[in-house]
């Protein structure tokens, strides 16, 4: 076998076993991580995205895969349709953001450039969630506990600002676990280099 073929098969072994453990890890948090945030009717895992965000840095390949794999996890599960169809969402701005970190070099991740995606990546997070939230509140298929909120505070404030934090903060722990890996040459993002 060639050396760029043996090359190719290595790392698209290496790609599937990182996205494979990923989507283990982003199963596993969500269901036994104790530091869930609740504030009625809405509850946060935090680091529940974490495993996302990772793949987003790594390919859009593994993003979405990754995406994918975990969604199917909640379904497998036995999660709530409204939590399955939510994480579905991820597919959505983890495309997005990791094609746009594939896309740019390394000298344009600085501090500030990567706040600002985050918090852009964020409110495409929020809004799709938004959204499913929306069809279930209004088709009467919700918990009480939302439905007495009323829309805008269960909804736009719970789902939609809380999403917004949470998608950020989930976003600032996978940056600060990738880039001391990447520093010293245990890891490397899809990011272009110079």
């Amino acid at each position: 076998m060639p050396n760029s073929k043996s090359h190719v098969y290595k790392s698209h072994i290496q790609m599937l076993t990182i996205s494979g453990l990923l989507i283990a890890v982003g199963i596993i948090i969500p269901m036994f991580s104790p530091v869930k945030i609740v504030i009625e009717p809405a509850s946060f895992t935090l680091a529940s995205h974490v495993a996302i965000f990772i793949a987003m840095f790594i390919s859009p390949q593994v993003a979405i895969v990754v995406a994918i794999g975990t969604t199917l996890g909640f379904f497998f599960g036995g999660f709530p349709v409204i939590i399955v169809l939510r994480a579905a969402t991820h597919v959505i701005f983890v495309t997005l953001g990791a094609f746009y970190l594939h896309k740019i070099s390394k000298k344009e991740l600085s501090a500030i450039r990567l706040r600002i995606f985050s918090f852009s990546i964020a409110l495409i997070h929020a809004l799709a969630e938004v959204i499913i939230v929306s069809i279930f509140y209004f088709g009467g298929n919700i918990s009480e506990a939302y439905q007495t909120q009323g829309f805008f505070m269960s909804v736009f404030v719970l789902v939609g600002l809380g999403t917004v934090v949470h998608s950020m903060v989930d976003f600032e722990i996978a940056r600060l676990i990738l880039y001391p890996l990447e520093k010293n040459g245990l890891w490397r993002t899809s990011a272009k280099k110079e």
